[in-house]
């Protein structure tokens, strides 16, 4: 059965949609079969995959208020073992119809339970808060992959985003576990990198990542090609440590690299 693995800090500019893009494009590599949900209404995922977001047709904002099907959402892209539900601009309203539908924190859970028998993994791209779209992704997900900057602010928030996690747990997802923490835009020669590495460290005892992903022009490149780094450079830094992560989150899980 496939796994679920929300990518959250309501923290913007961590390389959140970086990390889901090119991990999933990763996982697919290794010839897992992935679906990227993107319940983020700027939808910078979906156009990170190479899909247009304005385009129309049913996105996730019609699987989550129930006007549409998983499989008439689900778009194939061109990259091995990647598929998509896209984002679409009308989910920026979605949070307000949310509230007037029952059971609204279970809207996405109930959406992907029959995908899990056709995909290994599902990664779901939240938006930058911790609104009722990220809430639903924390209630389907089985853990959560936490990407955190190597700067200053690095945990400014990170207390919030855990006191939700907890009430998430003791509400709605007794089994919600916590995937790893992952250390984006990392510079190894600079002091402040190492100071964030051994204060993230303390915060998550043994959940931090040993993959850190680097700073990377080309990373940053890639997105307005459409493509997921590896297959903008493969050669180069930032493909891969997404790859090295992609394998070390497999060897986590039993799954083989």
């Amino acid at each position: 059965m496939g796994k679920i693995i929300a990518v959250v800090n309501q923290k913007g500019g961590v390389g959140k949609t970086t990390t889901t893009v090119n991990l999933t494009a990763a996982l697919g590599a290794k010839s897992k079969r992935c679906l990227l949900a993107d319940i983020d209404p700027q939808g910078n995922a979906t156009s990170g995959l190479g899909v247009d977001k304005r385009k129309g047709g049913p996105s996730t904002y019609e699987l989550l208020i129930g006007t549409a099907q998983p499989e008439e959402v689900a778009v194939s892209t061109r990259f091995k073992g990647v598929d998509l539900l896209p984002s679409s601009m009308e989910l920026a309203g979605a949070e307000i119809e949310l509230v007037e539908l029952n059971r609204r924190e279970s809207r996405l859970k109930a959406a992907l339970a029959p995908l899990r028998e056709t995909y290994d993994y599902i990664l779901v791209d939240c938006p930058p808060s911790l609104g009722l779209l990220t809430l639903n992704a924390l209630c389907a997900a089985d853990t959560l992959l936490v990407p955190i900057q190597c700067e200053y602010y690095a945990l400014e928030g990170l207390s919030q985003l855990m006191a939700t996690v907890r009430q998430v747990k003791r509400l709605y997802n007794p089994q919600l576990d916590m995937e790893g923490v992952l250390l984006t835009m990392y510079d190894g020669r600079l002091n402040l990198t190492q100071q964030v590495v051994a204060e993230v460290k303390r915060f998550f005892p043994r959940k931090v990542f040993s993959t850190a992903i680097p700073r990377s022009v080309r990373l940053s490149e890639a997105p307005s090609f459409g493509k997921p780094i590896q297959y903008y450079d493969g050669g180069s830094r930032g493909a891969q440590a997404y790859d090295q992560l992609a394998g070390e989150l497999l060897e986590k899980n039993g799954r083989g690299r």
